[in-house]
């Protein structure tokens, strides 16, 4: 496995801005949403403490792109965290959040290779603008998602990446039945 790039440290001063210490400016909110759609990695911390601001950041980034009227998550989806995360009681959210990313990035990744390989339709003229912009739908989708994201454990019963197409069929009702098992989990929490 090739090791990830390091992440582009912005510092925050004092007085509240954020300074990106590769080009030594100071940067927005929304410059570091960019950063991130562009597939870069972030971390910012506070310059006198060093305490790491980064989720943070995230959230408000997240929180100004819903009070424009971008529709991040459903309301049902925020409703549920609230719920999970107020309850006092373990969650399991987190890390289900976390293996359905995962699972979306791998199936786009997948995706992404059938059509470059063995697929006479990648051949064809605007295929390659149709991938670029699918990459880049994932890329601003899956964001700070990526293996690290501090969920500390994975589900241990999701399906290994190597299983033979012939059990794929198997592997859904796994995964149907592992969502099930989530789902009443939940509903039990609340």
């Amino acid at each position: 496995m090739a090791d990830q790039p390091k992440p582009l440290l912005i510092k925050r001063y004092a007085s509240r801005r954020l300074y990106n210490t590769e080009t030594s400016d100071y940067v927005t909110l929304e410059d570091i949403a960019g950063f991130i759609r562009d597939g870069r990695e972030v971390q910012i911390v506070d310059l006198k403490s060093g305490d790491d601001l980064t989720r943070q950041y995230l959230l408000q980034i997240i929180a100004e792109h819903e009070s424009r009227g971008e529709s991040v998550l459903p309301v049902e989806v925020l409703n549920d965290l609230v719920r999970s995360y107020m309850s006092g009681n373990v969650s399991v959210v987190p890390q289900f959040l976390q293996a359905s990313f995962d699972m979306l990035r791998d199936g786009q990744a997948k995706m992404m290779e059938n059509m470059s390989s063995m697929n006479p339709m990648a051949t064809m003229p605007g295929m390659e603008a149709v991938k670029a912009q699918q990459e880049a739908f994932m890329k601003a989708m899956t964001a700070g998602w990526g293996g690290k994201g501090g969920m500390g454990t994975t589900m241990p019963e999701m399906p290994s990446k190597d299983s033979e197409p012939s059990e794929s069929a198997e592997d859904l009702d796994a995964i149907k039945k592992q969502l099930a098992e989530l789902q009443d989990k939940l509903s039990r929490m609340k």
